[in-house]
């Protein structure tokens, strides 16, 4: 993988491709340890950053791995680990930390069949729920969700600028097909610099709030390190960063960390729309199970049917209005997704009571298939 030139067609994993766009945004920090289906790119990057000087520690366990990165993120690196399911929920503490803290890291979770250890070598989307609510409290959450080894590429390069931008931990969700398939990818023939970086302090240090409450409601950060002294904690916390109870304090902060995110959801990938417009049935999907989704649409669209696919890349915040405008005038909406429902119950709050939402999953690791979601269509059709 290391010898190949920008602009060359490659023959890619998803894996694989998370490591390169992860080089590509600057990512110069990884902690991590290993788990099916996500070694890989722990692998690939005890490779590559010797030749570029970035730094690589594997931790004791996942808890570790989490608090590492959110370390080196904290001293100004572009920091990424990654995980599968059970490391996922053993990472959500720290994961909670750096959304209190407000750290801008990225996390990336291949996912596989659970609960507990489940089917380590079997594919899965049961952590969409996980992604939003698996460390406690309200909060932001941003994840995408790629469904090509091209897309998990650029997304993972959006993934960097949105941690950033809005200093806040991002959450990229592949899945064990996605993450060890193989297909072709061209990579820019120029390749594209590193992702911008996040807002600096324009003031002194004896000025300097590390929780500022400002307009757009994130906060200039200043790396350990550089002369800004400021308390980092997992309480509720002033604009110094220093704990407090005072309510409307807390309130204030608690607002902010969820607005920034929520307020901006315009600004995140959005979904793709594939079909005609005037369609009474669609499709909805994410990851590698949208490739089943828009094959489906392809052979009911040779038979002469109707129906529309709408792709999510932004799972969280659930872009409720994008979709809702997608879905306009649809009667039938078809949820393909590998598990029991998780979108799904998103899809119901956009399109409201008049629309049937149903939905096509498995539990049992097997890929979806697109004779059989043209099948349940047919159904409606």
């Amino acid at each position: 993988m290391s010898k190949a030139k920008p602009g060359n067609v490659r023959l890619m994993s998803g894996n694989e491709a998370v490591v390169v766009g992860a080089l590509s945004a600057g990512c110069d920090f990884f902690s991590g340890y290993p788990i099916t289906p996500s070694t890989e790119i722990l692998e690939e990057l005890t490779e590559e950053f010797p030749k570029c000087g970035g730094k690589y520690v594997q931790m004791e366990d996942e808890i570790g791995a989490m608090a590492c990165t959110i370390g080196a993120a904290l001293a100004g690196a572009r920091a990424m680990t990654a995980t599968s399911g059970p490391g996922f929920s053993l990472k959500q503490e720290n994961i909670g930390f750096a959304c209190m803290a407000e750290v801008p890291c990225v996390i990336v979770n291949v996912m596989r069949g659970g609960p507990s250890t489940g089917l380590p070598t079997g594919s899965a989307q049961a952590d969409v729920m996980q992604a939003k609510w698996g460390t406690h409290g309200d909060h932001g959450t941003i994840a995408l969700a790629p469904s090509t080894a091209t897309e998990t590429y650029w997304l993972t390069r959006k993934a960097f600028e949105l941690a950033e931008q809005y200093r806040n931990p991002v959450i990229l969700l592949l899945d064990e097909v996605l993450g060890h398939g193989s297909e072709r990818v061209v990579l820019p023939e120029v390749a594209p610099g590193p992702v911008p970086g996040r807002k600096r302090p324009t003031v002194p240090p004896e000025s300097y709030l590390a929780y500022e409450n400002t307009p757009d409601g994130v906060p200039p950060m200043a790396d350990f390190g550089t002369g800004y002294r400021y308390h980092v904690t997992g309480l509720s916390h002033d604009q110094t960063g220093f704990p407090s109870n005072k309510v409307d304090i807390v309130e204030t902060l608690h607002r902010r960390l969820i607005g920034k995110i929520d307020a901006n959801v315009d600004k995140m990938p959005p979904p793709e729309l594939v079909g005609p417009a005037d369609a009474e049935v669609a499709l909805v999907s994410y990851g590698s199970s949208a490739r089943a989704a828009k094959r489906a649409r392809v052979l009911l669209e040779a038979e002469g049917k109707k129906v529309k696919l709408v792709r999510l890349a932004t799972i969280w915040p659930f872009p409720i209005e994008q979709v809702r405008k997608a879905l306009e005038g649809v009667r039938h909406v078809l949820v393909v997704e590998m598990n029991a429902g998780q979108i799904s119950q998103e899809i119901e709050r956009a399109v409201g009571r008049d629309v049937t939402v149903r939905q096509a999953g498995k539990l049992n690791a097997e890929l979806l298939n697109p004779d059989q979601i043209a099948g349940m269509l047919r159904e409606v059709l």
